[in-house]
């Protein structure tokens, strides 16, 4: 990978892991982000879908008031490239230069009054959430005095995206008030979130409170031998892979175990997020534990239709596209018409989904949907 090599990634990573026990760190994690891809600064930042203005959770220093003036007077219409990111797929990096030239970016009224006076040049944004009452974008800026963002930096943004995405979302789960500094495994106990310790192949080594009453009444999770299961039999095989892969290496994991639906169609929605607990300061508390299993039982906390088959499956966008249209019933007509692609396309893409879902029929997919639960269902997409 170059400049940007494996091991940063992972040390990278490793911090952002951090961040999803203690908030604080967010601030380093950007100012790292920002010295790896040669840039002038670097926010993360979280708004309502509703709201033309979000707010940074954290940045890299740059200057205060104009960091002021970008939150309070700039929306996402406002903003080069920024609409196409809310609008677009989550993990996907859009450079300002990729949607429009130097000639178009420079006659931009915020390249003009804002960018182009401070000796910016252009940004890097991902959207690396987009659930029913959150987007979480992060990107970079760059100097006016570097060339264009490279592919290789896109590249190590999109790797880094769905790992910003599972500490976000845990440290929603978790209740930051009882959390103290030093992160005892005791004060898992004191924790709103259901929480189960395992090892590598997923022995369950500790389960706090909410956890215990959880696999006490077998829903949704419970023990087979020593081993933590999923009601849901399609994410129950998916959670012990991101546990495997959760100890394996940081980097490794991507979006796997990011929103796992754990429940039967039948149960009440409950999704999972795990969190590798290999390396890393405020992780190394709970040592010898390989991984850390958040389970939540809220609507809000489950993730958009096309994150979780892109968990389960590892399915392209345009995958998943088409397994959500033929597995809602759609003949392959009607999916081609509704998806605005012709039918071949939609016969490509189905022999793909068959070979990863290990399925032969569009019978079997819409099953399929139906058995995965609460998360695919109608009302449920959050996009």
């Amino acid at each position: 990978m170059g400049r940007l090599s494996n091991d940063l990634l992972s040390s990278i990573i490793g911090d952002i892991y951090d961040c999803a026990l203690n908030s604080e760190f967010w601030t380093d994690v950007m100012v790292r982000l920002t010295e790896a891809v040669d840039a002038a600064y670097s926010t993360i930042a979280l708004a309502d879908p509703g709201d033309q203005h979000g707010r940074f959770a954290a940045q890299s220093p740059w200057d205060s008031e104009q960091m002021r003036v970008l939150q309070q007077d700039y929306g996402f219409e406002d903003i080069p490239g920024l609409k196409a990111v809310v609008f677009g797929d989550i993990d996907t990096p859009l450079s300002t230069l990729s949607s429009m030239t130097e000639a178009e970016l420079q006659r931009s009224p915020f390249y003009r009054n804002w960018a182009g006076p401070q000796g910016l040049r252009e940004g890097c944004i991902t959207k690396f959430v987009h659930t029913s009452d959150r987007i979480g974008l992060v990107s970079f800026t760059t100097r006016a005095s570097r060339g264009a963002v490279t592919a290789e930096e896109q590249r190590f943004i999109a790797l880094l995206s769905p790992h910003l995405r599972r500490a976000s979302l845990i440290g929603d789960l978790l209740d930051k008030a009882r959390v103290t500094a030093s992160l005892y495994r005791a004060t898992l106990d004191n924790l709103a979130a259901a929480v189960v310790l395992t090892s590598a192949d997923g022995a369950i080594l500790y389960a706090n409170g909410r956890a215990e009453a959880m696999l006490s009444t077998q829903q949704p999770i419970f023990s087979r031998n020593g081993i933590l299961q999923a009601q849901n039999p399609i994410s129950g095989r998916a959670l012990l892979e991101a546990i495997s892969g959760a100890a394996q290496a940081d980097a490794s994991l991507g979006a796997r175990g990011i929103g796992l639906p754990l429940s039967a169609a039948s149960q009440p929605p409950a999704v999972a997020y795990v969190l590798p607990l290999a390396e890393g300061t405020a992780r190394a508390a709970f040592r010898p534990a390989c991984a850390a299993v958040f389970i939540s039982m809220t609507i809000s906390a489950a993730p958009p239709s096309e994150a979780v088959l892109t968990t389960l499956f590892d399915l392209t966008p345009a995958e998943v596209r088409v397994l959500l249209a033929v597995g809602g019933g759609l003949t392959t007509q009607k999916s081609a018409l509704s998806l605005g692609v012709g039918e071949n396309t939609i016969k490509t893409h189905l022999g793909r989904i068959f070979a990863k879902t290990n399925t032969t029929r569009q019978a079997e997919l819409v099953k399929l949907v139906s058995d995965i639960g609460a998360p695919l269902s109608p009302g449920a997409d959050q996009f």
